[in-house]
């Protein structure tokens, strides 16, 4: 194991590179952009191994393995944000170990983490997904939907809704990519003048392994990085 620890500084090092140079070719710091590591096809040990080398952000998609992840003693660190798909009948369960909520889709799923994160006593960041590639199978709001939304938000005294998440079209490589990506960050900024002053739509999370690095250079304040840092590493 000692050498599958010493792969994953090295692909994190190396990523946590090209995080920085692709926001210093378009005039960002690095320091702008959070690594969020996607554990969801990796074991309890190879995360580990990687919270040892320095990620303590990790993302999983499915709320069960979260759950199960999250009550590990091995894992008391991290910090986790949930990527995926989120049903209301999991919000209960899922709001104690979350950080940030990637993956909002709808606004009964806003009421439900409103209505979950009042009796809990605490406040919920997420943010809202948007599809931007069009591509019917992905979840997201439309951008109209998500106009349709904002009068209403502050009504959530418990969600505090900081910025917006994308998926990129799965064909068309990362010039379709970055295409998909940029149309997020005009619809935020289109949509952060028609917000009410409260919300502020500060974080923008988009791209992947393959495509990481357009998402940077369209304003991505949150990447989700899985494959290249586990790669060479069994689990």
């Amino acid at each position: 194991m000692e050498s599958h620890h010493a792969q994953l500084a090295d692909n994190l090092a190396r990523v946590r590179e090209r995080v920085a140079a692709a926001a210093e070719s378009v005039g960002r710091r690095p320091d702008e952009v959070e690594l969020v590591a996607v554990t969801k096809y990796v074991g309890v040990e190879l995360t580990a191994a990687l919270l040892t080398a320095g990620c303590s952000v990790l993302g999983e998609s499915r709320p069960q393995q979260l759950w199960e992840k999250a009550a590990d003693p091995g894992l008391a660190t991290a910090r986790w944000h949930l990527i995926g798909h989120l049903q209301r009948n999991k919000v209960r369960r899922t709001l104690p170990v979350v950080e940030l909520i990637h993956s909002v889709d709808s606004w009964r799923l806003l009421e439900s983490i409103n209505e979950c994160a009042a009796e809990l006593g605490r406040t919920t960041r997420v943010l809202l997904e948007v599809n931007c590639s069009g591509d019917a199978a992905k979840h997201g709001l439309t951008g109209d939907e998500l106009r349709r939304m904002l009068p209403d938000l502050p009504k959530l005294e418990h969600v505090s809704v900081c910025g917006l998440m994308t998926m990129a079209a799965l064909e068309g490589g990362e010039a379709v990519a970055e295409t998909n990506f940029a149309a997020l960050l005009q619809l935020r900024d289109d949509v952060q003048r028609e917000a009410p002053a409260d919300i502020r739509l500060s974080h923008l999370s988009m791209g992947m392994s393959h495509d990481f690095e357009a998402a940077i250079r369209q304003g991505a304040t949150l990447v989700r990085i899985g494959s290249l840092l586990f790669e060479g590493a069994a689990s």
